[in-house]
């Protein structure tokens, strides 16, 4: 099947579901033949709604395998556990979907084409719910004091009512994905499925000359002697951005920085990356396209007259080439232990990237297990300063700063860095960074992140301010948290 067709299949099922004809969607859906994961997310959501849940689940096992970052698939696999009644698997599930947030307080699945927003307090909220059904009452509240750190103003209510349950010992609300949401095919590829018609309608005109009976779509135009008997030659070829490439075989994109082209398609390539996939231009879109699909053409004038004795553009590619696959990508076993293998990302585990607030940022590879006075040097070398003028912590001013020296415990650091990642913040000796003035603002108004790199918070919080990022965002921390704000919503204490 063509990646037209399975476009074209994929948003009659959402039309349908807009129509409330769910069985006709989830019909159409099932019969498309290599659905993508966001497809079988579709099929496991409409199985759930319809409580068939070994059919959910067969789904979302699919949806995950072909994108196992994927933290809304987690969850809602999670969902049809809770509701066979297997709480430990359920609990593993919301367990990973928490962990795909990577410290986040959402993911907003908007831009991927589903109108949801995952919040990292339903999560640990489902997480508690799971352990309540156990009995673990303690690891409940746990949960849901740890989903405080994460709530949002419309999400507060949820965590305390929870909270209040699992205090009488009492089972409370699942937190759940609208039935509604499903992922959509993108807005501008289901725009070219539509028929345009560019001629558009003909026209019957007559002639002007004289004595010209024709009458048809143009008037017949005098003849003039000599003149060239085929099409006159091109005279100025119009300069294009990048290299042109002919398409020699059929790419069908999997995620949406990808291309789709079929065979004889023109693209123009900006830029050719070392792990074999081409950025290139094709009718306005940029996208990615294996560059072993592409021949490099010459595009120009050759100064052989043909026969009618005139000049001929002629384009003129390389010699073919055999089938070519996909680009080699980097396989590593999934982690729920299965017999089977997902893509992942090209990690170094050996590294940790530290990130070290000072008056500005820096970030640096650290070697796991590295002691102290390695530590140190390195700082002392990135910001060109000798180890004895500034200090370093692991804890925030605004938290009280924990000073570090050669006597911390460098492996429980290196063993509390999240996915690889961990913060400290640098001071000099002289001039404690809790001390400056400035360094905390207040908020004049409320802001709701809408993109994870924002940070949220309410009218009148305390924030630290880290850094200004511009004239209008600044950099700070609020309530554990640390991201970016406008700096028009705070002011000086």
């Amino acid at each position: 099947m063509s990646f037209l067709d399975t476009l074209r299949q994929w948003d009659e099922a959402v039309a349908c579901v807009d129509k409330a004809q769910l069985s006709q969607a989830l019909e159409i859906l099932v019969s498309i033949k290599e659905p993508n994961s966001k497809i079988y997310f579709n099929i496991g959501c409409l199985h759930l709604n319809n409580q068939e849940l070994d059919a959910a689940e067969k789904a979302f096992d699919r949806s995950i395998g072909k994108d196992e970052h994927l933290a809304v698939a987690f969850f809602q696999r999670g969902l049809t556990f809770h509701k066979k009644g297997s709480y430990e698997e359920s609990f593993s599930d919301f367990q990973h979907a928490f962990k795909k947030l990577r410290g986040n307080q959402l993911i907003d699945y908007k831009a991927l084409g589903l109108r949801h927003k995952l919040y990292a307090c339903e999560v640990l909220h489902n997480m508690a719910l799971s352990e309540a059904h156990q009995g673990h009452w303690k690891k409940a509240q746990d949960h849901l004091v740890a989903a405080l750190n994460y709530k949002t103003e419309s999400k507060l209510g949820l965590i305390d009512r929870a909270l209040q349950s699992t205090l009488k010992q009492k089972l409370f609300q699942l937190a759940v994905v609208p039935s509604s949401a499903l992922f959509r095919p993108n807005k501008n590829y289901v725009a070219e499925l539509e028929k345009r018609d560019y001629l558009g309608k003909a026209k019957v005109v007559s002639s002007i000359i004289p004595q010209d009976e024709f009458s048809g779509f143009a008037p017949l135009q005098p003849q003039v002697e000599g003149g060239p008997l085929g099409p006159k030659a091109p005279e100025v070829l119009r300069a294009l951005e990048g290299e042109p490439h002919i398409v020699l075989f059929e790419f069908v994109p999997e995620t949406s920085g990808e291309l789709a082209v079929v065979p004889g398609n023109v693209v123009f390539m900006l830029q050719k990356g070392a792990d074999n996939w081409a950025s290139v231009v094709f009718n306005g879109r940029k996208g990615l396209v294996p560059y072993n699909f592409l021949e490099r053409m010459e595009i120009y004038l050759t100064n052989k007259p043909n026969q009618d004795g005139n000049s001929q553009g002629k384009v003129v590619p390389d010699a073919a080439r055999e089938v070519p696959t996909r680009p080699a990508t980097v396989l590593k076993p999934s982690n729920n232990g299965e017999d089977k293998t997902t893509i992942s990302e090209v990690e170094e585990p050996a590294c940790i990237v530290c990130k070290v607030h000072y008056k500005f940022n820096i970030a640096l590879r650290v070697p796991c297990g590295s002691p102290y006075p390695a530590l140190e040097d390195m700082v002392s070398r990135k910001l060109q300063l000798p180890a004895d003028t500034f200090t370093l912590s692991c804890t925030s001013p605004a938290a009280g700063l924990t000073v570090m020296d050669v006597s911390t415990d460098m492996q429980g650091l290196w063993s509390s860095a999240n996915c690889g990642r961990i913060t400290l913040w640098c001071h000099t000796k002289d001039q404690p960074l809790k001390g400056e003035p400035g360094a905390q603002v207040i908020a004049r108004y409320s802001y709701e992140s809408t993109n994870p790199e924002d940070l949220t918070f309410i009218q009148g919080d305390i924030i630290l301010l880290l850094t200004k990022v511009n004239q209008e965002w600044f950099e700070g921390q609020c309530n554990g948290l640390t991201g970016i704000f406008p700096a028009a919503f705070v002011e000086a204490q």
